[in-house]
């Protein structure tokens, strides 16, 4: 079966009630899901902390990330991606409202060496 990551979004996605969450593979150690945002944002005064490591691109669409230790936002755009180290603390500041913005997250259990990008 071929899928593509550009279509085919889940109802609540489609709608834009919510943002969603699907799981494209699972490993042991490691875990590729797709998120697809409509404008959806970070409660405020929330930070993911996540046990494992984050690699994200922005397939489409644009956001802002915030890290903690840090005082700038960093603006991704469609193409634009970046490793969290775990435990990183970090929370999404906005997604466009204009055309859902569409991201693929690979996490992964161990962080064998930095990549471009990197926080």
């Amino acid at each position: 079966m071929v899928t593509n990551l550009l279509r085919d979004f889940p109802v609540n996605a489609q709608e834009g009630n919510e943002e969603t969450f699907e799981s494209l593979l699972m490993k042991p150690d490691m875990r590729i899901e797709r998120i697809i945002s409509t404008g959806q944002a970070s409660p405020p005064g929330f930070w993911y902390s996540q046990p494992q490591s984050e690699w994200v691109a922005v397939l489409q669409g644009s956001a802002a990330l915030k890290f903690e230790n840090e005082k700038e936002v960093r603006v991704l755009n469609s193409g634009d991606f970046i490793n969290i180290p775990a435990l990183c603390r970090h929370r999404v500041e906005w997604t466009s409202a204009d055309e859902p913005t569409i991201w693929l997250a690979i996490h992964y259990a161990e962080e064998t060496s930095k990549t471009a990008g990197e926080v």
